[in-house]
Order: structure tokens, then C-alpha cells, then sequence
């Protein structure tokens, strides 16, 4: 995937750089495999803001997504590879040979007329989904379940890789793309194969209505709100924070702090914690 570079006749697109979008198909998507989405604005059902920064955006049509890859000993071939506003990576749409269509997380280096299958005897090329077990060892995947049968949960955006480092029993061992290293069941699933799009983090907005075409809303610095809004506030001038510690807009730590329980029910999973920012 390339990155188009554009020149600055305009502010906004100083500094500007999109996807091509060279692998994209440009049709319609499946009206069965969508759904309509409501936008929240980060507000729960009482009106209050529960996640800050969000809020206006382009309007989303929802596709549904396979992650599950319970159709099992079906092939099914790669008709088209499209655009998804609701997640970073792209989308491909597989048609199986039972007449059922699906979309699923397009593979880097997945093309149109591939064909994929899920099944605990399938090959290695990517797009196949298998058991954990049944993976050799130091194979990239993606879309790797934690609880059988529920679908992927590890490894899902743009140009993510996890890595198959050990098996032992009935347990497997990848390096998930955090650097966490955990344990997983043999009968969880996962899709070989790095995910598309792996460019994404070489895009540059340009100007702020970019981000705010996402829907993502401005962000204000601690420091510059009164003591009211934010520990950090207050003060004549440039003045700095008052505390040891940076902390939070609710006084908790910040930057650096572990914030996980103790007694997580996922810590004996857990062999090695992610990378510390």
C-alpha cells in the first residue's frame, strides 16, 4: 500500500498524506452484512460525557464482520476488498461455496479471486483460520480468540501481528503486538496472516478537521483549565502542576502508573506484561 503525498496549496493540506487506496474496490456494500449506528457523542443513557473527546463525525453505516470464523470446511473466495470508516483496517468480502456471504479482516497481500477456508486441517497460507494448536510454531496470525467460540479479540487493527511462539498441552503461546506474552486455549481460533493496511501510522492529518471528521473532538491540557476542572489547573501564568506526580482529571496517577487489579481474573494467564509506554 502506498501513501499519496500532497503538495501545500492549501494549509490543510500541508503536511497532509493519505492511503492510496490502491487495493480498494469502490462498490457498495452488502446491504444484509450492515446495520445502522447511532452515534452516542461518548454519553451514556443519563446525557453525561463518560468518554471524553468524542462527539460529531461523518455519519457510519455498521458492517458486520466475521471474527468468529465458525464456517467451517466451506471455501470461500475473495470477491472484493473495501473501505470500513469503522475501523482502520480494511474489510473483504468472501463468498463461500454454500451461497453465504461474510466479511472478514483483509490479509495483507490478500487479493481479489483468493480463497480462504477455517478448518483445524488447513494450510498456512494467509487467510485460513485454524486452532491454536494446530499452528507451527513462529507463524504470524491475527484475530486470535480468548475464549473459544467467541469470536477474535487480539490483533484486529491495521497492520497488527501477533507471533505462535510456544505450545505446551492444551495451551498456546503467542506474543501479542503489545509485547504482552500470555497464554490461550488450543481450541481458541486464529487467522494467519498480518493484517492490511500496514501504512496507517505514516498518514498525517494536515489541518484539525480531519480528526474531527472521525469524530474525535479537541483535547485540552490540564494545566491550562482552573482548579475546579482539573488537578493540574490554576495558577498565574505558566505555573507548574503542584504535585509530585502528574495525575489525572480525578486525581488518580497518571503516565506511567499500573492501574490493573491485582486480582484480575486474566493474571495467571498473563507470562509476560505488554511494553510500558
Amino acid at each position: 500500500m502506498a501513501i499519496r503525498l500532497y503538495k501545500a496549496y492549501t494549509p490543510g493540506t500541508r503536511n497532509r498524506s493519505v492511503s492510496s487506496f490502491e487495493e480498494i474496490i469502490k462498490c457498495k456494500p452488502q446491504k444484509r452484512l450492515t446495520q445502522s449506528k447511532n452515534s452516542s457523542g461518548g454519553r451514556n443513557n443519563r446525557g453525561i460525557i463518560t468518554s471524553r473527546h468524542r462527539g460529531g463525525g461523518h455519519k457510519r453505516l455498521y458492517r458486520k464482520i466475521d471474527f468468529r470464523r465458525d464456517k467451517k470446511n466451506i471455501i470461500g473466495k475473495v470477491a472484493s476488498v473495501e473501505y470500513d470508516p469503522n475501523r482502520n483496517a480494511y474489510i473483504c468480502l468472501i463468498h463461500y461455496t454454500d451461497g453465504d456471504k461474510r466479511y472478514i479482516l483483509h490479509i495483507r497481500g490478500m487479493k481479489v479471486g483468493d480463497t480462504i477456508v477455517s478448518s483445524p486441517e488447513a494450510s498456512i497460507p494467509g487467510g485460513n483460520a485454524l486452532p491454536s494448536t494446530k499452528i507451527p510454531l513462529g507463524t504470524v496470525i491475527h484475530n486470535a480468540e480468548i475464549i473459544p467460540g467467541r469470536g477474535g479479540r487480539l490483533g484486529r487493527a491495521a497492520g497488527a501481528t501477533a507471533k505462535v511462539i510456544a505450545k505446551e498441552g492444551r495451551l498456546a503461546t503467542p506474543r501479542l503486538p503489545s509485547g504482552e506474552v500470555r497464554l490461550i486455549s488450543q481450541n481458541c481460533l486464529a487467522t494467519v496472516g498480518r493484517v492490511g493496511n500496514v501504512d496507517i501510522n505514516n498518514e498525517g492529518s494536515g489541518k484539525a478537521g480531519s480528526k474531527r471528521w472521525l469524530g474525535k473532538r479537541p483535547r485540552v491540557r490540564g494545566a491550562a483549565m482552573n482548579p475546579v476542572d482539573h488537578p493540574h489547573g490554576g495558577g498565574e501564568g505558566k505555573t507548574p502542576i503542584g504535585r509530585k506526580k502528574p495525575s489525572t482529571p480525578w486525581g488518580y496517577a497518571a503516565l506511567g502508573t499500573r492501574s490493573r487489579k491485582n486480582t484480575k481474573y486474566s493474571n495467571p494467564f498473563i507470562i509476560r506484561r505488554r511494553r510500558s509506554n
